[in-house]
């Protein structure tokens, strides 16, 4: 008897002491966690300095104003935003686009050229490499790094990389197979890829991107040369807003700003901005209208029509809409697989938003909301400007003060299918 209790004695014993080896070793391996994880921490602080310094030292190589570098302070962000701005060195992308040959090259314009090229893990990529001595370039390049890092969405191209070495500065996207829109669109071919289901797709993408820049990112931001050709597409016909780099950022409670150099492309800006340099969200949906009559009729709105028809397209669609004879301004290859009622709807909205006074063109979020209901009843549009005139001088200030008034340098951009 006294055997068994010796020998329970012993086993508890032995449970005690393998209970306390547990609970010490466990005690340890926590105690070891969090010596690690404030050793991380401490290493973490000096790199974000290290990265903030770094970038702000981009900002003020690039030129940027102390207001730019207040504004663009992305690793302070009160909603958890922050991120890092990634770099990559110019060999890598000298390599990946065969040293920026001919055959890679998939574009120019006002910033520099734009090439295709591969990385080592096969990932591909559109290169923007700035002309060098360009000074309108340059300001494009600055633009667009104090903003992409402010701004995601699956209807904004994505920038992967920026470089700068000594005179070279490369901003590295996401690569769009589909090209960009006016590709498709505007050539008599090709257009047949852009059926109604795609093309409907693409409104509603490129509305849902202007509304994200308008009120739901970090900053309120006019884009302010959105056209076709600044619309990419993706493997699956996705839209992307690209090209920021005319883009304006407003603060909270601003409406509307003044420049006395109008920067744009014909046909496309609101008149307003082009006789008065006047800029808000109103002209971005001026141009948003444009584009989707674009889009529904498969026609350019340019210099070459107005000559041909002696009419604008925005006219054209104007005395159509009057004469009760929409079906004659869509696309015929539509015409048969499209469903009508939502075609002429459309139509009705892009005639809201490319109406002359800005204050009757509806916001984004209304566009987005009439886009995706047949239940809104649609306001009757106005007439739209039958023609929009500029003026000319030498200034290049602008101001945020939406009265002053100003005479204005405007440089005008026509671009045709690449």
């Amino acid at each position: 008897m006294s055997g068994n209790v010796s020998k329970q004695g012993k086993k508890g014993q032995t449970s005690r002491f393998v209970a306390i080896g547990l609970t010490v070793t466990f005690v340890g391996l926590v105690f070891l966690g969090c010596c690690i994880f404030l050793l991380l921490r401490r290493r973490r602080k000096p790199q974000e300095a290290r990265m903030k310094q770094g970038y702000r030292a981009l900002l003020n190589n690039l030129g940027a104003t102390s207001t730019d570098l207040l504004n663009t302070d992305i690793y302070g962000g009160s909603q958890g935003e922050n991120q890092e701005l990634p770099f990559i060195d110019f060999g890598t992308i000298q390599h990946s686009t065969n040293n920026f040959s001919s055959e890679n090259k998939l574009g120019q314009g006002g910033f520099g050229t734009v090439y295709k090229g591969m990385l080592v893990d096969g990932k591909q990529i559109a290169v923007k490499r700035l002309s060098i001595g360009s000074s309108q370039g340059l300001k494009e390049f600055r633009n667009e790094v104090v903003l992409i890092s402010k701004v995601q969405h699956k209807n904004l191209v994505r920038l992967l990389f920026c470089c700068m070495e000594k005179e070279e500065k490369l901003l590295i996207y996401e690569y769009m197979p589909n090209k960009s829109l006016d590709f498709l669109l505007f050539d008599q071919i090709k257009r047949a890829q852009l059926t109604w289901r795609i093309r409907h797709n693409i409104v509603n993408g490129i509305a849902r991107g202007l509304l994200y820049l308008h009120e739901d990112s970090r900053l309120k931001v006019i884009h302010r040369d959105l056209k076709a050709s600044n619309v990419l597409l993706d493997n699956e016909m996705n839209p992307k807003i690209s090209d920021f780099g005319l883009a304006r950022t407003f603060r909270e409670n601003q409406v509307e700003s003044n420049t006395n150099k109008v920067i744009g492309t014909y046909g496309y800006m609101a008149p307003e901005y082009a006789m008065d340099g006047l800029f808000s969200v109103k002209s971005d949906v001026f141009s948003f209208g444009v584009l989707l009559l674009e889009i529904l009729s498969g026609r350019k709105n340019s210099r070459s029509f107005l000559v041909e028809n002696a009419q604008s397209p925005l006219a054209y669609a104007w005395q159509l809409w009057c004469d009760g004879k929409v079906i004659e301004l869509i696309d015929p290859i539509l015409i048969d697989s499209c469903p009508m009622d939502q075609v002429l709807r459309f139509v009705h909205i892009g005639l809201l938003c490319i109406q002359e006074d800005a204050t009757n063109r509806p916001t984004m979020a209304s566009v987005v909301l009439m886009l995706g209901s047949t239940t809104v009843t649609l306001p009757h549009p106005t007439e739209p400007p039958l023609y929009v005139g500029k003026r000319e001088a030498t200034s290049e200030q602008s101001s945020s003060n939406p009265k002053t008034s100003s005479i204005n340098e405007v440089t005008i951009s026509e671009v045709g299918p690449r």
